[in-house]
């Protein structure tokens, strides 16, 4: 077993703060189960991009505040990629990345670049699959050799494969069986979506992840991971013209591959309201969420007819805080709930979503407080919104996006999501002026296009003797 000899050089005297790399590591995971905020969205980062003649696409994100890098790789191939019967292949392929390659043994490549002083992870969604280690300036052509080598070089058997699949199984059962509130999300999603693969959860169904098998893992894995696939983003103390002849050394001399195209089946127009219940106990404190179906930021791009800025406006209006409509309501004013807010989840290719949430205060009744958001809902909806709400909510928008540029973890989770899901850097980069150019109009019809009952899911998260909330606003819904 040949290894790469660079892995073996001992570490050079530390230049930042070996705690620095830890905490941003551990926050880049806490990172991966949220959707990309606003803030983050709206930070601009001035990055630098090339072309490999291979085909891979090459963003450089320069920040030489510490000599520190992130790098990451990011396939354009998630979840609602996967053929039908094959769930989980995705996120399964993400943990056999890490079983070795003719010059890296099984399991040494995290070794390597512990070694070194490193941290890495990878993360898979239902549109993209990334890969990122945090390192010292020094140590990035490093982990460029590792990477390269295995995405066109890794090796799989039955030995390294289906142990390995028991760990995908018994993931699921302690991240989603085993947790009512993961449950019932993917109830939710799966209820959401009636022909889109974006119902079908990432980690997937757990009688297909049993079938999984090496030749199923190897096939995707043949089919999606090649240079002209992938986006290399390094973020840090480094610049296009210093990346360029790495990226050329390892990369570039990868050859292309036959990509087949993203073929997914539309959804159709959604007419029936649904109610996903979910009874556990051990609840204690009941929740209550409602997700509208709405245009992503690709989408909407393509389509031209719903903003997806004014959607971000929208949810900072409704939601976004101590200052929002509903905690103003729901929390301060009627006090029916302990929490109450909105988001924007526009971060996907063929679409997004809009969700409403609460939480009742201890003892307190869910369906007074559906009563009370729906209330909310049906005033914004026929009174609209005031300049003054929508000048405010740009203004924090704006703002908080400041802060985000400062990591060096953000902005490359940012770009790869964007250029995974339809958009270009131009998008990203534009993101502060189109949330300027929002208008009272254009929130208001965003409002009244994606806040419709017909579109919508509600989820209801409650201890084991509780009877479901009803309202008359959803009397029509499906129970499950």
């Amino acid at each position: 077993m040949k290894t790469i000899m660079i892995s073996d050089q001992k570490p050079p005297p530390f230049r930042a703060p070996a705690r620095m790399n830890a905490a941003r590591a551990l926050a880049a995971f806490a990172l991966f189960l949220f959707t990309v905020s606003p803030a983050a969205r709206g930070a601009v980062f001035s990055p630098e991009t090339f072309t490999l003649d291979n085909g891979m696409e090459v963003v450089v994100i320069p920040n030489h505040r510490a000599p520190v890098v992130t790098h990451m790789v990011w396939y354009k191939v998630g979840a609602a990629d996967e053929a039908p019967g094959k769930s989980g292949i995705a996120h399964f392929l993400e943990h056999l990345m890490f079983k070795g390659t003719d010059k890296v043994a099984a399991s040494e490549f995290s070794h390597i670049v512990a070694r070194n002083g490193g941290r890495e992870n990878a993360f898979t969604s239902q549109d993209y699959t990334a890969y990122f280690q945090s390192v010292a300036r020094d140590r990035l052509e490093l982990v460029m050799e590792l990477e390269s080598d295995r995405m066109t070089g890794l090796r799989l058997d039955d030995d390294k494969v289906l142990p390995e699949r028991e760990v995908i199984l018994e993931e699921r059962s302690l991240r989603t069986d085993n947790d009512p509130a993961a449950r019932l999300d993917e109830g939710v999603q799966a209820s959401l979506y009636h022909n889109h693969p974006y119902g079908v959860p990432i980690i997937g169904w757990e009688h297909e992840i049993e079938s999984l098998s090496t030749e199923d893992a190897l096939d995707f894995y043949r089919r999606h991971y090649a240079p002209n696939n992938a986006i290399l983003i390094v973020s840090g103390d480094i610049t296009a013209e210093e990346l360029k002849p790495l990226a050329e050394k390892y990369y570039g001399v990868l050859p292309a591959g036959d990509v087949p195209p993203r073929v997914r089946p539309r959804e159709p127009d959604q007419k029936t309201a649904r109610r996903v219940v979910l009874k556990d106990p051990r609840v204690r404190q009941p929740s209550w969420n409602r997700t509208y179906l709405a245009p992503g930021y690709a989408s909407a791009l393509r389509e031209e007819k719903i903003s997806p800025y004014a959607l971000d406006v929208l949810a900072e209006i409704l939601g976004g805080g101590a200052t929002s409509r509903l905690y103003r309501s729901l929390v301060m004013g009627k006090a029916v709930a302990a929490a109450a807010g909105a988001y924007y989840d526009g971060d996907r290719l063929d679409g997004g979503s809009f969700t409403l949430y609460g939480t009742p205060l201890p003892g307190g009744d869910l369906g007074v407080m559906e009563t009370a958001m729906a209330g909310e809902v049906d005033k914004l909806l026929k009174d609209g919104v005031s300049d003054e709400e929508v000048d405010k909510a740009k203004r924090r928008l704006r703002a908080a996006a400041i802060y985000a540029r400062d990591s060096l973890f953000n902005p490359g989770r940012v770009l790869g999501t964007a250029l995974t899901t339809g958009r270009k850097v131009a998008d990203v980069e534009a993101w502060p002026d189109r949330i300027t150019a929002v208008t009272t109009g254009e929130v208001l019809a965003a409002a009244r296009a994606v806040l419709r009952d017909e579109i919508s899911v509600t989820g209801e998260l409650l201890p084991e003797s509780t009877p479901p909330s009803t309202t008359d606003s959803d009397s029509g819904d499906s129970g499950s």
